[in-house]
């Protein structure tokens, strides 16, 4: 799944030792732009937080996953992101333009013309 908007907030990273070792974790508050504005909060994890290098008022395209899991007979959710893509980075962009280009240009046609190969 993918949210686009922009960057409101970044929360602090948030560090840990697990049994697998260290963690940090850092969130940030994406609105997503419609007639009513939502905020979601996404969770950045590990290398992730270098590879986004997200600040304030960036517009980003996240792809995320959601996932919920039990404690104490209370559910929590959390949203995770497995990329983000800042609008106007290459990833972002060059896919949109190859599609654009992509296609031939279009031609219309005239019953006096007879440019038809049959």
């Amino acid at each position: 799944m993918e949210l686009t908007g922009t960057v409101i907030a970044l929360l602090p990273e948030v560090t840990g030792q697990g049994k697998n070792g260290m963690w940090r974790k850092q969130e940030f508050i994406l609105e997503i732009p419609s007639q009513y504005p939502k905020k979601v909060c996404i969770s950045l994890w590990g290398d992730k937080i270098d590879q986004a290098g997200l600040q304030v008022n960036d517009s980003v395209t996240a792809s995320i996953d959601v996932e919920s899991r039990e404690y104490n007979s209370r559910w929590y959710t959390e949203v995770k992101a497995w990329k983000v893509d800042k609008a106007g980075s290459a990833g972002g962009s060059s896919a949109a333009s190859q599609g654009g280009s992509a296609l031939p240009p279009v031609t219309t046609f005239s019953e006096e013309s007879d440019d038809l190969p049959f």
